[in-house]
């Protein structure tokens, strides 16, 4: 097996030619999900097994609005193999590594069942967290064609959330309450604070639209 730098080097190279042009899910946002990730991890890591997941998470990138989204990561876990074997991971690596890619996606539903799954789960979900976490929603919002907020009750005061529809919405109907599904506590501290940084910027743009932030969204 390589040395760690050198690995990553290779696995950054391998996923290069095969990212998609998506802002949100590029090579530098698989660098920060490994950033995140050793944030996270502890002497218990094995981080052969959590280097290889990062960097291979999104091998498979779906469309948020495509009707498959849900299988994306067990295709990211299954194009990973002849990658990780032509790495040298051995068999039961290659294992700890698809589960950890099947496990990290939100919509695939399946339960983390493994130290790396953990932190990989929480390292890409901090990433949709915090200033770099507004920058990815936007972009992924304006990439499908969805409008910022509704102008006409930008917070959902007196109507349901839709953020199929609105931008803003997504924060309150999901990325708000990430930090209490983190698995691992300090996955849920940095959580915390990122998303407290959204509920900053949130107050800013209420007072520059002039129309309130209600109580329930700074306290999610």
């Amino acid at each position: 097996m390589d040395g760690s730098a050198d690995l990553r080097s290779r696995l950054r190279g391998i996923v290069a030619q095969r990212m998609e042009t998506d802002p949100a899910h590029d090579l530098a946002h698989l660098d920060r999900v490994w950033v995140n990730a050793q944030a996270i991890s502890d002497d218990q890591t094995n981080m052969l097994v959590l280097l290889a997941a990062c960097y291979l998470h999104d091998l498979v990138n779906l469309p948020k609005d495509d009707p498959d989204r849900h299988l994306a990561s067990r295709r990211s876990a299954t194009d990973s193999e002849p990658i990780l074997r032509d790495l040298g991971y051995n068999q039961d690596q290659t294992r700890a590594i698809q589960h950890a890619i099947e496990a990290h996606s939100f919509s695939a539903n399946i339960a983390p069942n493994t130290d790396e799954a953990r932190i990989l789960r929480d390292a890409d979900r901090l990433d949709a967290l915090g200033a770099i976490g507004i920058a990815r929603n936007f972009s992924v919002s304006g990439a499908l064609g969805r409008s910022l907020y509704d102008p006409a009750d930008p917070f959902a005061a007196n109507r349901p959330l839709e953020d199929l529809k609105f931008s803003i919405d997504h924060w309150k109907v999901k990325l708000l309450s990430l930090p209490d599904g983190m698995l691992t506590e300090t996955g849920r501290i940095l959580a915390q604070n990122r998303a407290e940084r959204m509920i900053r910027y949130l107050e800013d743009l209420s007072e520059e639209i002039g129309r309130p932030l209600p109580e329930s969204w700074k306290n999610p």
